[in-house]
């Protein structure tokens, strides 16, 4: 299986979906840059979240700062307690967390890296926050950190979103954007990185109603997946068995990547923890009052917490295909149309005889609606196999035929099923078949 992540890596290299950041300086661990494919892959997956999340009336959105007061950081429990245990090798020097070691290495003191026995110190908690300054001078009271996580942000502006849209509870505030880690050891692609981006909804509730709420968002969010093209047959929901300090319960969906079971998403009642500890520390009330009953209370929180750079992964695994066509190896990345970077390419048959000028006014008109490629270079069948390298669900050749009636080949990248359709039918017929196709579960 580690064969396929292989594969994978290299294709999005070579394609333009991920490239190593910083890559002419030998590269930076645990970092990331998207290339044209791949942002653009990032942001439909985005897009069909922010859809799902704030075309309601009961959810609005938010971009909040990256930096923050510290002593939001305080009230949340991160700077005492955002740690991992790390363990350091006295020989090699090598640094790893203490939950990556076999008990027989952990019994024996032995290094996983080195192999030598007796020489791991205990594990001490390494906080995972980077730490940096505001303003010229680096001291205490000048020191911020790079949020760990979007949700305090959202937090801090409960009532600021609330008093300003007229919200009443139950609602929610959704938000995207980038989060870091310092993570001790990165690993497995884009899984476990040290800049990411999340994608969370904070729910607000009446106390009492949590459990309605939190099973309500619980089968929303499974559903939801299928609209990117992940198949239930990969993917569980796993209940907590131990539950973090602020939660009263907790869910995981895992999706099933070559290395394993991997978490992308996490759905959590969290209770009133969250507004009490910023009501706590700010000396600010973070009430909201019923009309109903007359009183200012307390809402509990319902989170939905999903990576996108995880998701995009496993979206990315979910695509690669490999199969044989006339004794040769197929690559086929089979995203679902509404996330695929191109929808659709233009390709005229030959370079003469007036097709490839025909061939550019398909695609102009095309360009209108949805991102599409015009590609004249090289044999039509290794231009097909391009595009279906990079995920791009229908084809379109123009031909000698085009010249005499107007229709034009639709290819389709799956099945590689070609039918002729009139140039004037064809952005319809090409976002009927998006609209209309269909998650494989075999």
């Amino acid at each position: 299986m580690a064969n396929v992540m292989d594969k994978l890596v290299s294709l999005c290299k070579r394609r333009g979906f991920i490239f190593q950041s910083s890559e002419i300086y030998g590269g930076l661990n645990g970092c990331w840059d998207y290339g044209p494919l791949g942002v653009a892959l990032l942001r439909n997956i985005k897009d069909v979240w922010w859809k799902a999340m704030t075309y309601r009336e009961d959810v609005e959105g938010l971009d909040a700062s990256i930096l923050m007061h510290p002593r939001v950081w305080e009230a949340s429990g991160h700077v005492d307690n955002f740690t991992d245990p790390l363990i350091d090798c006295r020989t090699c020097k090598a640094r790893f967390r203490d939950d990556t070691l076999s008990e027989a290495q952990r019994t024996a003191g032995q290094c996983p890296v080195c192999g030598n026995k007796g020489v791991l110190t205990e594990p001490r908690a390494f906080n995972l926050m980077f730490k940096t300054f505001v303003g010229p001078v680096e001291e205490d009271n000048s020191r911020v950190y790079l949020r760990p996580e979007t949700a305090q942000g959202i937090y801090v502006n409960f009532l600021n979103v609330q008093a300003a849209m007229r919200q009443k509870l139950p609602f929610g505030i959704a938000q995207i954007g980038k989060a870091f880690r310092n993570e001790i050891n990165t690993k497995n692609f884009l899984f476990r990185t040290r800049e990411f981006e999340q994608m969370e909804m904070q729910f607000f509730v009446k106390p009492g109603t949590e459990n309605h709420w939190f099973d309500y968002w619980r089968q929303e969010r499974w559903q939801w997946f299928s609209q990117v093209g992940l198949p239930e047959k990969r993917l569980r929901l796993r209940e907590h068995d131990k539950l973090a300090h602020y939660a009263r319960a907790a869910f995981d969906v895992e999706y099933e990547f070559p290395f394993g079971w991997g978490e992308i998403e996490g759905l959590h009642n969290r209770g009133d923890f969250d507004l009490g500890q910023h009501e706590k520390f700010s000396g600010k009330a973070l009430r909201y009052f019923d009309e109903e009953s007359r009183e200012k209370i307390l809402p509990s929180v319902i989170e939905t917490s999903i990576g996108a750079s995880r998701t995009t992964m496993a979206c990315l695994v979910e695509a690669y295909r490999e199969d044989e066509v006339e004794g040769e190896t197929r690559v086929v990345m089979s995203f679902h149309p509404r996330i695929a970077p191109l929808k659709a390419a233009i390709l005229p048959l030959v370079k003469r005889d007036g097709m490839p000028e025909l061939a550019q006014q398909v695609t102009a008109q095309l360009r209108l609606h949805f991102p599409v490629f015009y590609d004249e270079s090289g044999a039509i069948g290794r231009r097909y196999r391009r595009m279906d390298e990079i995920g791009t669900p229908y084809c379109v050749t123009v031909d000698s035929q085009t010249l005499q009636d107007q229709t034009v080949t639709l290819r389709e990248r799956d099945s590689m099923a070609q039918d002729r359709v009139a140039i004037a039918q064809l952005r319809e017929e090409i976002t009927r078949r998006m609209e209309s196709w269909v998650v494989p579960q075999d």
